[in-house]
């Protein structure tokens, strides 16, 4: 039996596979399971982010540019924390997601932090923890 999930989110996709092996590569996160219409992903502290498929009939009325265009226009912001900055910026560019850059970062409460958005769009924060407080 597994472990109970201290926390999690959702998150909605139009290709739940590309967007899951994003969040899978550029946060380290471990997959538990697939299936046609969603993955779920754990990170070591026992958060659980599930990446779950738009249905059919809404994600035909819309696509995703490359590069994606931000939504930043949401209420909501996910951040995640990463060993490093610079190495989620390269992961994210790669899996077709970006990161600001260096100039955009800042710090605080002992992390370094930057804002950047999956493949689809969505806008979250990284953060790089390790500085003093």
């Amino acid at each position: 039996m597994s472990a109970p999930v201290a926390y999690g989110s959702v998150v909605f996709a139009k290709d739940v596979e590309r967007l899951a092996r994003f969040y899978e590569a550029v946060l380290g996160l471990q997959v538990l399971h697939t299936a046609a219409d969603h993955w779920v992903l754990r990170a070591d502290s026992g958060m659980e982010l599930v990446v779950h498929g738009i249905p059919p009939a809404i994600a035909e009325t819309f696509s995703i540019s490359t590069p994606p265009e931000r939504r930043e226009d949401c209420a909501l912001k996910l951040f995640f924390p990463v060993p490093s900055l610079a190495a989620a910026r390269a992961r994210a560019r790669a899996l077709g997601g970006g990161l600001q850059g260096p100039e955009r970062e800042w710090e605080m409460r002992g992390f370094r932090a930057c804002d950047g958005h999956d493949p689809e769009g969505n806008v979250l924060q990284l953060r790089e923890a390790g500085l003093s407080a």
